[in-house]
């Protein structure tokens, strides 16, 4: 008898596991704070090919055909009858009646609910899911039970910002890494490879000795990248290179040392640094020991420079648009660790270099192929000098035109159709040259429609921003039917903007305020929210916030409803009335817009990246403490939205 029970319940159990294995649907739960008083719950769904899972029913709603989420009654009244639903959405028919249409969604979903707790309450929050899905004529159902601990908002944020921080770091450590790798095979350095590898082996007694002296080469190198950086920040405070990138007179002189660069690539003359340095450098290096392997590694980065140094500009440019002083110094360890890696390598395996092709007209091509590729980054940089002064030189449209003409001229230039004086004779055209001329002439394609609106997405934070281009087919659908009577910063109770409206514009039919004063005036005529929108025309990370998440209808149907949109540039250089001009505590002249809006932005919530969203309420006190800035998840800040207006509405 003992045995037969053993047996029935391995069965039963058995059954368990198989019918959790046929569950059509996958469910992760999850919490987050969106601020002080307010919790994302957020149910993820993975559907099984062939099946629909019916949309989930607000709390009053009588629909029997939907998926619901039942919490235990202790929770249950801090649920708000809010829904936010992010996946593959379709509309089918009830089979009885036509009319009748029910949301389903196929592939994945994502349901994202809002709790109220306050910031110093913990919650288990316990329930179950009940889901219903279509499969051809079949509906199986089911539930889901769930049990999450939610701490308190110190310990959750600080965990969040954390792991966002940690990934973010990771990221540009993983970008310089393969930018360093990329500029071993530059003419700079890499005839440089087998020279200095075989200079070891031979100096050194053993083949233990000469893979430590290797060593101690690389970490030169990752050392003369990555210490200068750091006393940089050290000396001058954490946001020094920050202020660098996005300052117009540091823009402007990247821009005339990326054009010379370029000039120099193409052969024109040849750029390098004073030989004394170099010279100097190689006579310490001749005397031996560590201290001569150091300067042996500081003649490679002295004479490098000509090819290394537009690189190391343009990380130093794109690492330090986030305002964190830790960024750059990963970005300059990651090309060092990149560049100096190789040298280890073949070091340890001497057989390798007989592997490396032979130096020759291939690396003036690459030279050659690196000029076109800097040209294209000095537009940029002038790009963002035509942006703060308002010059309107550089417009998106004649942005993008040079661009398409570079990368054409580019790919004739690998399919050998155009020669400079220092280029070798090209009888036929190697497979490699011929897949990176397809890729040259691509990317001129895929910019192309871009001359007539194509939103162009993966390159928001390089191209100018939609308002500079008079020509925008996308842009014209939300211009129709956007009369003023609609625009809710326009009716009657509120003054339309006036300050800085004939310099500045945001996208998709939006209106903003380029002021606090004006945009406070509004949100007290209309009683709602401001969305603080701390942004600025060097910000590449804010115009991709506003091509990934702005753009979406949801987002974009609560920002024009439920706030009054208050865009703060702190790059304006537009001066202050006089009256407005002060002096700050550190003895500095605040005397133009960006200044005033960078300040407020520094003393009122200690940030000074962008893009920063902070939402006020009519006294202008914040409505969360949460410093949102570049996220790319949009459900998340849909929900971030939801809450400031709920948090908003409870304190009416």
């Amino acid at each position: 008898m003992k045995k037969i029970w053993t047996l029935l319940v391995i069965l039963l159990l058995a059954n368990v596991i198989i019918a959790q294995e046929n569950t059509p649907v996958q469910f992760v739960f999850s919490a987050l704070r969106t601020n002080d008083s307010l919790v994302q719950f957020t149910i993820s769904a993975k559907i099984e090919k062939g099946f629909q899972l019916f949309g989930a029913k607000k709390q009053n709603a009588e629909d029997a055909f939907v998926s619901a989420l039942q919490l235990d009654e202790t929770n249950s009244a801090r649920l708000l009858d809010t829904i936010v639903e992010q996946g593959k959405q379709v509309q089918i028919a009830a089979a009885d009646d036509a009319t009748v249409i029910y949301k389903v969604f196929e592939d994945s979903v994502q349901l994202a609910y809002l709790i109220r707790l306050a910031a110093q309450d913990s919650l288990v929050l316990k329930g179950q899911f009940n889901w219903l899905c279509k499969q051809a004529d079949q509906f199986p159902s089911g539930s889901v039970p769930f049990s999450i601990e939610i701490t308190p908002a110190n310990k959750s944020a600080i965990a969040e910002k954390s792991d966002v921080a940690n990934q973010t770091l990771w990221q540009i450590f993983l970008l310089t890494f393969l930018t360093g790798l990329l500029a071993v095979i530059t003419p700079c350095v890499f005839p440089l490879i087998p020279v200095t590898v075989s200079f070891f082996l031979k100096r050194s007694k053993t083949r233990v000795e000469g893979i430590r002296n290797a060593l101690w080469y690389s970490l030169s190198i990752i050392g003369i990248y990555t210490v200068p950086t750091i006393l940089l920040v050290l000396i001058f405070g954490d946001d020094i290179l920050y202020q660098i990138s996005t300052s117009a007179i540091s823009n402007l002189l990247f821009f005339a040392i990326f054009l010379v660069f370029a000039i120099s690539f193409f052969g024109a003359f040849e750029l390098q640094l004073p030989n004394s340095w170099a010279n100097k450098a190689d006579q310490k290096a001749g005397k031996g020991g560590l201290g001569g392997i150091f300067f042996m590694a500081l003649t490679l980065v002295i004479v490098s420079f000509s090819c290394t140094g537009p690189i190391v500009g343009t990380l130093l440019g794109q690492t330090s648009t986030g305002g964190v002083s830790t960024a750059p110094i990963v970005g300059m360890l990651g090309f060092g660790v990149g560049l100096a890696l190789p040298f280890s390598l073949f070091a340890f395996f001497p057989s390798m270099l007989q592997s490396l092709p032979k130096s020759g007209g291939w690396l003036n091509s690459v030279k050659v192929s690196f000029g076109f590729i800097e040209l294209a980054l000095a537009l940029k940089f002038l790009s963002n000098v035509d942006l703060i002064y308002h010059w309107r030189l550089l417009d998106r449209d004649v942005f993008l035109v040079l661009w398409i003409v570079i990368f054409v001229l580019l790919g004739i230039y690998l399919l050998g159709k155009l020669k400079f004086s220092h280029d070798s004779d090209l009888p036929y055209v190697s497979v490699p040259r011929l897949f990176f001329a397809i890729a040259s002439f691509s990317f001129a394609l895929y910019i192309l429609p871009g001359l007539w609106g194509a939103p162009l997405r993966h390159l928001s934070g390089f191209i100018p921003p939609d308002g500079t281009q008079e020509f925008n087919l996308d842009a014209l659908k939300y211009q129709i039917g956007n009369t003023p009577t609609q625009s809710p910063s326009t009716n009657s109770l509120a003054q339309p903007p006036k300050r800085l409206a004939d310099k500045l514009h945001v996208p998709y039919g939006l209106v903003a305020y380029f002021t606090l004063e004006e945009g406070m005036a509004a949100a007290k005529a209309l009683n709602k929210p401001i969305m603080l929108d701390f942004t600025g025309h060097s910000c590449a990370n804010c115009r991709k916030m506003e091509k990934e998440v702005w753009k979406d209808p949801e987002v974009l149907k609560r920002m024009k409803e439920n706030f009054v949109l208050v865009s703060l540039y702190v790059d304006e250089s537009t001066d202050l009335p006089v009256k407005e001009q002060y002096t700050k505590k550190d003895g500095d002249r605040v005397i133009t817009e960006g200044d005033k809006n960078l300040d407020y932005e520094i003393t009122q919530f200690g940030f000074n990246a962008q893009p920063l969203y902070m939402f006020l309420d009519l006294n202008g006190k914040p409505l969360s403490s949460i410093k949102y800035g570049y996220d790319p998840d949009i459900a998340k800040f849909i929900a971030h939205l939801d809450a400031a207006k709920a948090a908003f509405d409870q304190h009416k």
